[in-house]
């Protein structure tokens, strides 16, 4: 059975409903009761059996009630799905205590917690196990405005990697996801703060091919939650069985590509054509 820790909405809703559907019971928690109800409703609809519970995960006595919750109608898990994470723009001068506390409690702290209740119990059954932490691009790259997400993003790259060796020899594997931009509620909430282009992205969240996809993504499109969920169902699963202390990069190839454009007529080149930047050297160039 698996526990999708924010299996609400979003990536979430897209792992538990691919786990559901391969015919594995859930146990899924979530924030928002509204989103978590009809996630488990659907799952059921699928076929599993669910477990649903209205948590904050980064309560750890909320957290540690759910999986006694998960002891009493499952037994131990035989995967976590860590998925819950959140982040708004600030320069990092500008941060406040408030705020880098919060972020270093929704990015790092509880998954650390929701990791060690379901080691304990996978390492005391003998049989091993398979977590999946949901990390991001900016894991690896810079991240401009998100220093503090970007880093405890990077933390959790590499905690997977980390625990993929300690908890190898009792057969619990450790991977992660590292998806760049997927158009969640959430997610476009964020890009809606980061520059025009971003804004841009964000209101055509549902466009095929957006010249802005073109440009950075090299396979064209925006991501899915399916595209994510896919490979959560990968990792869960006996296809991956040895498979640990890794990423899975669901980005179109933006990591990849990392700073290469496919700039129409140029081809893929690092450094803006001349025409943009003839136009940026014009007598009145906008001040910054």
């Amino acid at each position: 059975m698996a526990v999708v820790a924010g299996g609400g909405g979003g990536l979430g809703r897209a792992a538990a409903l691919d786990l559901a559907r391969a015919g594995t019971r859930l146990a899924l928690c979530d924030v928002d009761g509204e989103a978590l109800a009809k996630t488990a409703d659907d799952a059921g609809s699928a076929g599993a059996e669910v477990l649903s519970s209205v948590l904050d995960v980064r309560d750890p006595d909320a957290l540690a009630s759910f999986f006694a919750q998960v002891d009493d109608r499952f037994g131990s898990p035989g995967v976590l799905v860590n998925v819950v994470g959140g982040t708004f723009r600030s320069p990092f001068t500008e941060l406040s205590a408030k705020g880098r506390d919060a972020l270093v409690r929704t990015n790092f702290t509880w998954v650390v917690e929701a990791t060690q209740q379901a080691a304990r119990r996978m390492a005391a059954t003998g049989t091993g196990g398979s977590i999946v932490m949901l990390t991001s691009i900016e894991a690896h790259r810079a991240a401009p405005g998100f220093a503090v997400y970007a880093a405890m993003k990077a933390a959790l790259t590499h905690l997977a990697r980390t625990l993929a060796v300690e908890l190898g020899p009792a057969g619990i594997r450790v991977n992660c996801i590292a998806p760049d931009f997927v158009p969640t509620a959430g997610l476009e909430a964020v890009a809606g703060t980061v520059g025009s282009g971003e804004r841009r992205a964000a209101a055509s969240a549902g466009e095929e091919g957006e010249v802005g996809d073109r440009l950075t993504i090299p396979l064209g499109r925006k991501g899915r939650p399916e595209d994510v969920g896919s490979c959560v169902l990968f990792l869960a699963s006996d296809l991956s069985a040895y498979v640990t202390g890794t990423t899975l990069h669901p980005d179109g190839g933006a990591w990849a590509a990392s700073g290469w454009w496919d700039w129409p007529g140029e081809g893929f080149v690092t450094r803006p054509p001349a025409w943009v930047l003839d136009e940026l050297s014009g007598p009145s160039p906008t001040p910054r």
